[in-house]
């Protein structure tokens, strides 16, 4: 059973954990290699990213598809990603 089911993002998660394990470049994959510090300590087997600041990456991916709108969509992903984390990390917290 997965501890972290239903919390905020993480289906998006799951996601990028599997797309960074098969070196695809996705919004997905990214945010977990931006994410990678904080996930690794929830007990999560992140893959190395092959980007130095995937945070550069993801704005880049973003920008291409629609640069008016990537700054605002960037900002949202990374909310969702901290979303995730600070829930999880509650419930990885022993009781």
């Amino acid at each position: 059973m997965d501890p972290f089911e239903g919390l905020p993002g993480h289906e998006t998660i799951l996601q990028g954990l599997e797309d960074l394990e098969h070196g695809r470049e996705t919004v997905a994959g990214l945010l977990v290699a931006i994410g990678a510090t904080r996930l690794r300590r929830l007990g999560l087997h992140v893959p190395r990213s092959r980007h130095e600041i995937p945070e550069h990456a993801l704005y880049d991916h973003l920008a291409l598809a629609n640069p008016d709108s990537a700054h605002s969509r960037y900002n949202a992903w990374i909310r969702l990603l901290v979303s995730f984390e600070r829930a999880a990390e509650c419930v990885r917290k022993p009781t």
